[in-house]
């Protein structure tokens, strides 16, 4: 496996990799951040539907540039981590935002009312751990179908999100092994 890691010393690797991390760390705060920023009352009037459908098509878009970044890394398994750092909770926060905003727009929605976006992260977290404390619970027949939704999602997530990323980390070092081989200066394919 040839990457940058390979010549560099046992600091400038332990700094280099800790930067990815730091990185990572720093994406997912501002994501977070983002979360409970961004002024989702404004968008209440939004039919619950379109964002049901906008909502993955985001994460769709992401995760296919997340993919391409690995590919196109010169350290493809640090670029994973960070966009394993991104998808992750981008994921878990459209569905936050979505359970948000159906409680917004019809309190009976959950088994407890007036939900704040703590609760509804809390809720995800707990739907997508498989804990299901059960303190909050979907009541209207939307919000049950959006939670059956997440949970078929989550073992997608789980299974094929996970086996891609990690394939893209994959394919990412065998170019970048190939690129050496040929003797590729820049580090583009010759192909």
């Amino acid at each position: 496996m040839t990457d940058t890691l390979n010549g560099m010393s046992w600091a400038e690797r332990r700094r280099f990799v800790l930067r990815g991390l730091l990185r990572a760390a720093i994406l997912s705060f501002v994501l977070i951040l983002l979360y409970f920023l961004v002024p989702l009352d404004r968008i209440e009037a939004v039919p619950i539907w379109v964002i049901l459908v906008v909502a993955p098509l985001i994460l769709l878009a992401v995760s296919v540039w997340q993919i391409r970044a690995i590919l196109r890394s010169d350290q493809p398994g640090l670029r994973g981590i960070e966009a394993l750092s991104i998808v992750a909770p981008l994921y878990l926060l459209l569905f936050a935002a979505a359970y948000f905003l159906m409680a917004r727009a019809d309190p009976a929605s959950f088994t407890v009312e007036g939900l704040t976006r703590i609760d509804t992260l809390y809720f995800t977290t707990t739907v997508f751990s498989t804990v299901g404390f059960g303190d909050i619970s979907p009541a209207s027949e939307l919000a049950r179908v959006v939670a059956m939704i997440q949970m078929i999602l989550n073992l997608v997530v789980l299974g094929a999100g996970v086996k891609l990323l990690t394939a893209a980390v994959q394919r990412g070092r065998a170019s970048k092994a190939a690129d050496a081989e040929s003797g590729a200066p820049d580090g583009s394919s010759a192909a």
